[in-house]
C-alpha cells in the first residue's frame, strides 16, 4: 500500500521526533509507526496513553509476515501488510496500553528549489518495457535521444572539428536507440558508441600505435633485469589494435608513470640521495630572539637543525656553533600566553636542569620554532611507534572550475586567519584530508593533482589511503608512506540529502580508519544552500549523522559522533550570516575593517550550535579570517553578493560557509595549530579553508610482562543514575562497549522514578565490573568506555555517552556525562568509576613536550611586584588541549562530560587525615569571573578554578588545603544543596588497587606525570607532621622532574585573587641562587632519581634589621600571638622578604613597610 494511504507511517524519523509528534496530538490513543532504529526491516508502533508513549516492536518472520510484540498472554497474530495490522489493533483488548484511535499525520517536507542535474535515465533492464509493446520501447529510446540532443544545444561546440560534430549528432539521432535495443536484447557492448569513439580517436589511435612501442623500449632499457614478460606485454598492447582506445591510453599512462618512477630511482641511487620519496629533508632554520640577562635585553640566535637533532645558541647569526644541546637534552618547552615568550628546559652535563627564557618577534615565529623542535624529537625518538601525529584537513567548494596551476598555499596554510609561520613550510603533516564540493575533475585526475602538489613541496610521494565520491562531493585521504602499515580498518560511505534525499547534489562522503590504536573519522558534507534554509541544513546534518555508515560495525547503538576517538566534520555547510539583504554594504565594510566578531554573532551555525540544534559538543577554532563566500571569480577583492534570476535579484551575503569542526573523546590530546583560508586561489567563488591539528594517538599495545604473572585489571561502574528526557513507559538497562573489552556488557534493569518535568530518573543499583583484555596502565589509561541507555521493549538506545578511564587513574572518580542520541541531548548519566591496573606506568608522550604557562592576570601592578615577577615561577603549567581547555578561557564550554574525585572517608592520608574533595577537571571560567560554574546539567558546579584552568586541587603551601568549591578548610562549613539523597556512595573498599606505594592516594584525576614531562610536580608529604614544632628538622621533599608547579599542603589560609608569586630563590629546600642570574633557574637542580640537600632550620627573629641594599631580612611572624611586635625602620630601597604563617599576617606586615621598599611576601 502506498505511503499516501498510510499517513500514520512516518518512515525513518527518530524516536524523539515521534514522541514530540504524539505529545502535540495530546490524545489518548494517538499513534504512529516508524522504522525501527535497532533492527533492519522492523517497525515500531508508538501509542500515547496518559501522557506516556508506549512503544511496541513489529517484527517480520522468515515468511515476511508481521507480528506485534504486545503484552504477555495475548495470542500472536500474523499480518501480510501494515494496513491490516493497524486496522486490527483499532479494536480494544489487543494487548496494547490502549487501542489505536487517532493516527498522527506525517509532516510535510519543506519544498526545495529544483536542482540542475542530469535527468533520470530509464532502467537498464526494465521488465515493464520488455513485457509491453514495441511502441513503449521506441518511446523510451526516442526520449533518451531527445534528452541528449536538447542538452547538446546548450553546449558550445564551435571549437570541435565539423566531422566530429556531425558524428555526435548522428549518434543521438539514430544510433543511441539502436544501442538501447541491443542492451534490452542482452548485449551490453554498445557497438555504435564504440564505433563513434573509434572514429573520433582515429588519429589518436594511430599516434598511440606509433608512440607506445617507443615508450615500452625505453621502459625495458630502464629495467635492471629484462623480464621475459616485457615482450609479451608489447605484443598484447602495441600490436593489438583491436583493444579500445581507453585501454591503450591507460597502458600509455601507466608506462609514463613507470618510466618516471624508475628514472628517479636510478638517478637517486647514483647520486646517493636517501630517497626523497621516503622522507623530507628539513633545512636548518635560524630564529632571532631576545634574552634578558642582568636586567638587560640582548639579541640572540637559535638555530634548529632537525636532521642532526641539535639546537644551537649563538650570539651572532654567523657566530660559532660550539654551544648546542642534543634533542634528548631538551626536556620541555613552556609557552607564555600573553607574550611571545618561551621557556626551554634543558639538561646539562652534570644532570642539572637549566631554564632559558627567550622572547620571539611574534607568537607565529614561536609556534614555528616549537613545531620544528617537536619534529626533531619525533624524528630522533627511539620509540617504535609515534604517540602524536599532525593532520591536515582542508575543504574547498571548487565552483565547478578547474583548479589553478598552484594550490600549494592551501596545504601550506598560507593566507588569512591562524596560519603557519614560514619556518614550518618544510614540515610535512602525517595525514592530509582534502574535501571538495562542486568538483569538476575526475577522481584520478584530482588525486594526481594533489599528490604532485604535495611532492613538489614536501619531496614525499604520499600514499592514497581512501577516496569517496558522491556526484561532485569528494573526500581524499593521503598519508606518509611510513604510516601505510599503521592504518587499517578503512571504511568509506556516502549519504544523499538532495531533493527527497534521493539526489546527490547535496549530501556527504566519509572515510574512517584506525591509526594503530586510535580511530579517526572524516566527514565532508555539502548542505542545502540558501540563507533561509537553515532548518533544512539542520535536517541534512541529522540525516548524515544517522545514515553515514562508518567505523566499527560492532558499535551499532552509536552514531558516528561516538564511534571515533577523533571525528572531523568539514565542508561547505552553507550556513549564512543572518542579516537582511539591505545590510550587504555594511557587511562588506565590516569585513574590510576585520570586525569579524560582530558578524559572527549573526552567523547561523554559531547560533544553531549554541541552541544545541546541530553539532552538539563539537569544537571549532576561533575564526579570524574573512568570510569565504561569495567572491567574484579571479579576485579576492570583491564579493558578488547579488545574483540575477528569473524571479528577481537573489542575495548571497558574504558568509562563512566553509567550516571545519571536530569532536573527540574526553581527556585525549588534540590541538588546533592553524585555521584559515587562502588568498591566492581564486578560480571559484569560495576560498579554500585549511586547518591542521596535533593529535595524540595510541599504539597497538603489546605487553612486555608475562601474562601469567600480571594481576588482572578491572573497571568497576557503580551508583549510576540516568536522567532521560522521554515520555516512554518502559524499563531501561545500560550497555558498556569498548575496544578494551572482549564483548559488550549489559547491566540489570534500572529502577524508574518519574519527575514532574516529564523526565525519568533511572537508578542502576547493581555494580558492574568489566574485565579488560589488557591490564597494563600504559594501555588501559588510553581507553574509553562507551555507554548507552537502552529500553527493554524495543532494544533501542535512548542516549549514549563516553567515559575516559584516565579520569579514574588514581582513585574512585565520579563522572557526569551528557547523553545524546542522533545529535540531540537526551539526558544525563552520573555515577562512579574505579580502575584497577597492573604494576607499571605510562611513558612520556611527545604531546607532553610543550606546555602552556597560565599567567596570573589577577596580580596587582607595582614596583615591588615587578621585581617579584622577574623571579617568579609560572602560576600554572598545563597542557590545555590535553585536558580539553584551549588557549582562550573566557567562558564555560559544555563538552558533555566532567569528572570529580569522591571525598575520602576515614582519616588516612597526610596532615592528620584531612577531608579533601578534589576539583572538577572540566573547563572552568577565568579568575575574574566568580560566578558559579555550570555543569552540563545546568546546576552549579562545586568547584571554581582560576585562570580558566581545571581545578587540579593540589596542596600548596601558599594557599592552604582546599575544600569543595575552592573554599579553604578554615572557612565555616556550609550545607551543600548538592549533597542530597542522590549522593553517590563511597567505592567498595574490597576493590583495591595495585598501584606503586609511592603514589599519592589523594591525587586528582589528571594525566599521569610523565618521565621528564613537567606535567605536574608532586611533593609526597610525610605521614605525620607536627606543624607546631619549629625545631623539628624539615624532611626534604622528593620531586618528579617538574620545577615549575608547587604542591599544596595544609595551611588554612584565605585564598586571594591577587596573591603574590612564589619567589624563586626563597623556596624551601633550594640551594642558594645568585640573584644576578635570574634566567638560570635551577629549582630542580638534580634529576628525579636524586634527592635535594636537607633544608636548614628556620632562623630566629634578628634583633636589628639590615639597612644595605640587596640584603634580606627574615622574620617568623605569628599574627595571633604577636600582632604588633614589629615596627621596622628600613631605609627606602631595601628588599624585604617576609615569612609568615598566614596571609592576614602578611597583609599586616605589608602595612608596616615604609614607602619605596621592595616587599616580597611568602607564607610558610
Amino acid at each position: 500500500m502506498s505511503t499516501s494511504l498510510q499517513p500514520w507511517h512516518h518512515g525513518n524519523i527518530t524516536r524523539s521526533k515521534a514522541e514530540d509528534l504524539l505529545s502535540k496530538a495530546a490524545k489518548d490513543g494517538s499513534f504512529l509507526l516508524r522504522d525501527s532504529e535497532s533492527i533492519q526491516g522492523a517497525y515500531a508502533l508508538c501509542v500515547l496513553y496518559q501522557n506516556c508513549v508506549y512503544t511496541y516492536r513489529i517484527l517480520p518472520n522468515e515468511d515476511r509476515k508481521l507480528s506485534v510484540q504486545a503484552s504477555e498472554g495475548v495470542p500472536i497474530q500474523l499480518f501480510s501488510v501494515l494496513s491490516d495490522l493497524v486496522e486490527t489493533f483499532y479494536s480494544p483488548n489487543m494487548g496494547l496500553a490502549t487501542h489505536l484511535q487517532f493516527p498522527v499525520q506525517k509532516e510535510e517536507e519543506p519544498e526545495e528549489e529544483p536542482v540542475k542535474c542530469p535527468p533520470q535515465l530509464p532502467p537498464r533492464n526494465s521488465k515493464e518495457i520488455q513485457g509491453g509493446d514495441s511502441r513503449g520501447s521506441e518511446l523510451a529510446c526516442s526520449s533518451l535521444g531527445d534528452t541528449y540532443l536538447q542538452r547538446l544545444q546548450h553546449i558550445d561546440m564551435s571549437n570541435l572539428p565539423e566531422e566530429h560534430q556531425k558524428s555526435i549528432e548522428e549518434y543521438f539521432h539514430t544510433s543511441v536507440s539502436l544501442d538501447a535495443e541491443q542492451v534490452q536484447s542482452g548485449n551490453p557492448s554498445l557497438p555504435h558508441l564504440k564505433k563513434l569513439t573509434m572514429g573520433i580517436c582515429k588519429q589518436l589511435n594511430s599516434e598511440i600505435s606509433r608512440t607506445l612501442p617507443t615508450l615500452e623500449t625505453f621502459q625495458r632499457l630502464l629495467d635492471q633485469q629484462l623480464a621475459p614478460g616485457i615482450g609479451r606485454l608489447r605484443t598484447q598492447v602495441s600490436a593489438d589494435s583491436d583493444q579500445s582506445v581507453s585501454f591503450r591510453l591507460e597502458q600509455l599512462t601507466k608506462l609514463l608513470y613507470s618510466i618516471e618512477e624508475k628514472a628517479k630511482t636510478a638517478v637517486f641511487e647514483w647520486a646517493g640521495y636517501d630517497g626523497g620519496h621516503r622522507r623530507s629533508l628539513i633545512p636548518p632554520i635560524t630564529f632571532e630572539v631576545k634574552s634578558e640577562l642582568l636586567g638587560l635585553t640582548t639579541k640572540m640566535f637559535l638555530k634548529v637543525d632537525v636532521e642532526t637533532g641539535k639546537i644551537y645558541f649563538k650570539k651572532y647569526k654567523d657566530g660559532p656553533e660550539d654551544k648546542y644541546f642534543v634533542h634528548n637534552k631538551i626536556l620541555q618547552l613552556v609557552k607564555s600566553q600573553k607574550v611571545a615568550k618561551l621557556v626551554i628546559m634543558l639538561e646539562t652535563e652534570k644532570e642539572k636542569t637549566l631554564r632559558k627564557e627567550f622572547v620571539f618577534d611574534d607568537t607565529k615565529k614561536r609556534e614555528g620554532f616549537c613545531q620544528l623542535l617537536q619534529q626533531m624529537k619525533n624524528k630522533h625518538s627511539d620509540k617504535p611507534e609515534p604517540d602524536m601525529i599532525t593532520v591536515f584537513v582542508g575543504t574547498w567548494n571548487m565552483g565547478n572550475a578547474s583548479p589553478p596551476h598552484s594550490i600549494a598555499s592551501w596545504f601550506q596554510c598560507k593566507g588569512q586567519g591562524k596560519t603557519r609561520d614560514d619556518t614550518a613550510d618544510h614540515i610535512p603533516h602525517d595525514i592530509y584530508v582534502f574535501g571538495t564540493q562542486e568538483d569538476p575533475l575526475g577522481e584520478k585526475e584530482w588525486i594526481d593533482t594533489l599528490k604532485s602538489a604535495l611532492r613538489g613541496t614536501t619531496n614525499i610521494s604520499f600514499k592514497q589511503i581512501a577516496t569517496q565520491t558522491l556526484w561532485n562531493i569528494r573526500i581524499v585521504v593521503l598519508a606518509k608512506p611510513e604510516h601505510e602499515n599503521r592504518i587499517s580498518h578503512i571504511f568509506s560511505d556516502s549519504v544523499k540529502t538532495g531533493i527527497a534525499n534521493a539526489l546527490g547534489n547535496k549530501g556527504a562522503v566519509g572515510v574512517s580508519f584506525m591509526f594503530n590504536g586510535t580511530s579517526f573519522g572524516f566527514v565532508n558534507s555539502h548542505l542545502t544552500s540558501g540563507s533561509e534554509k537553515k532548518i533544512r541544513r539542520n535536517q541534512n546534518y541529522v540525516s548524515i549523522l544517522r545514515f553515514l555508515n562508518l567505523g566499527d560495525k560492532k558499535l551499532n547503538p552509536f552514531d558516528i559522533t561516538h564511534r571515533f576517538t577523533h571525528l572531523f566534520w568539514f565542508g561547505d555547510l552553507n550556513y549564512r550570516i543572518e542579516l537582511p539583504s539591505t545590510e550587504a554594504e555594511s557587511i562588506v565594510t565590516k569585513i574590510k575593517q576585520q570586525q569579524y566578531q560582530e558578524l559572527l554573532c549573526r552567523d547561523q551555525l554559531t547560533i544553531e550550535k549554541g541552541e544545541e540544534k546541530v553539532f552538539l559538543h563539537y569544537d571549532e577554532e576561533e575564526i579570524t579570517f574573512a568570510p569565504t563566500y561569495r567572491f567574484e571569480r579571479d579576485t579576492r577583492e570583491r564579493y558578488a553578493y547579488t545574483k540575477a534570476k528569473a524571479t528577481g535579484t537573489k542575495y548571497n551575503l558574504p558568509s562563512w560557509c566553509d567550516r571545519v569542526l571536530r569532536k573527540s573523546y574526553p581527556l585525549v590530546h588534540v590541538f588546533c595549530q592553524s585555521y584559515g583560508c587562502t588568498n591566492d586561489i581564486m578560480t571559484s567563488d569560495h576560498s579554500p579553508v585549511f586547518s591542521t591539528f596535533e593529535v595524540g594517538v595510541a599504539s597497538q599495545f603489546v605487553s612486555k610482562h608475562d601474562p601469567s604473572r600480571v594481576s588482572q585489571g578491572g573497571i568497576k561502574f557503580m551508583n549510576c543514575v540516568a536522567t532521560l528526557m522521554t515520555k516512554s513507559k518502559t524499563k531501561f538497562f545500560l550497555e558498556y562497549h569498548s575496544s578494551c573489552l572482549e564483548k559488550f556488557v549489559k547491566s540489570s534493569e534500572g529502577e524508574n522514578q518519574d519527575h514532574s518535568d516529564g523526565s525519568i530518573k533511572v537508578r542502576f543499583g547493581n555494580q558492574v565490573e568489566l574485565v579488560p583484555i589488557i591490564s597494563d596502565p600504559e594501555y588501559l589509561l588510553d581507553q574509553h568506555i562507551l555507554l548507552c541507555v537502552k529500553s527493554t521493549d524495543c532494544d533501542e538506545s535512548y542516549g549514549e555517552g563516553c567515559v575516559a578511564l584516565r579520569a579514574a587513574e588514581s582513585s574512585y572518580t565520579e563522572f557526569h556525562i551528557t547523553l545524546t542520541h542522533h545529535g540531540e541531548r537526551t539526558g544525563t548519566l552520573a555515577g562512579g568509576v574505579q580502575l584497577r591496573t597492573s604494576e607499571g606506568k605510562q611513558t612520556e608522550k611527545l604531546y607532553d613536550f610543550i606546555k602552556v604557562e597560565r599567567d596570573d592576570s589577577g596580580a596587582s601592578k607595582g614596583k615591588g611586584l615587578d621585581l617579584i615577577n622577574k623571579f617568579a615561577l609560572p602560576s600554572d603549567i598545563t597542557n590545555p588541549s590535553y585536558m580539553g581547555v584551549g588557549f582562550k578561557s573566557g567562558g564555560v564550554t559544555d563538552r558533555g562530560w566532567s569528572y570529580s574525585m569522591s571525598p575520602k572517608s576515614g582519616s588516612g592520608g597526610g596532615f592528620g587525615g584531612r577531608d579533601q574533595t578534589h576539583g572538577n577537571t572540566s573547563p572552568k571560567k577565568t579568575a575574574n569571573d566568580r560566578s558559579a560554574v555550570r555543569s552540563p546539567t545546568g546546576k552549579a558546579s562545586d568547584n571554581v578554578s582560576e585562570g580558566g584552568k581545571p581545578a587540579e586541587m593540589f596542596d600548596n603551601p601558599l594557599y592552604g588545603s582546599m575544600g569543595k568549591g575552592g573554599v579553604p578548610r578554615g572557612a565555616k562549613d556550609q550545607p551543600d544543596p548538592q549533597r542530597s539523597k542522590d549522593q553517590l556512595t563511597p567505592p567498595d573498599p574490597i576493590f583495591s588497587f595495585t598501584k606503586p606505594s609511592d603514589q599519592d592516594p589523594d591525587r586528582p584525576p589528571v594525566p599521569t606525570p610523565r618521565n621528564r614531562s613537567y606535567t605536574c610536580s608532586e611533593t609526597k608529604p610525610p605521614s605525620s607532621v607536627n606543624t607546631a614544632s619549629a625545631s623539628a628538622p624539615l624532611h626534604p621533599p622528593t620531586y618528579t622532574k617538574n620545577p615549575v608547579k608547587p604542591s599544596r599542603s595544609e595551611g588554612g589560609m584565605v585564598q586571594t585573587t591577587n596573591r603574590p608569586h612564589l619567589p624563586m630563590k626563597s623556596r624551601p629546600g633550594q640551594a642558594d641562587i645568585t640573584p644576578t642570574k635570574p634566567k638560570d633557574y635551577r629549582d630542580s637542580s638534580e634529576l628525579p632519581s636524586k634527592l635535594r640537600p636537607p633544608t636548614r632550620p628556620i632562623q630566629p627573629l634578628p634583633k636589628e634589621a639590615p639597612t644595605t641594599l640587596g640584603q634580606m631580612w627574615t622574620s617568623l611572624w605569628d599574627s595571633q600571638s604577636q600582632p604588633d611586635v614589629m615596627q621596622p625602620g628600613f631605609k627606602p630601597g631595601t628588599i624585604v622578604m617576609l615569612f609568615a604563617l598566614s596571609c592576614s599576617a602578611l597583609d599586616h606586615c605589608a602595612t608596616q613597610m615604609p614607602p619605596n621598599t621592595f616587599t616580597i611576601m611568602w607564607p610558610t
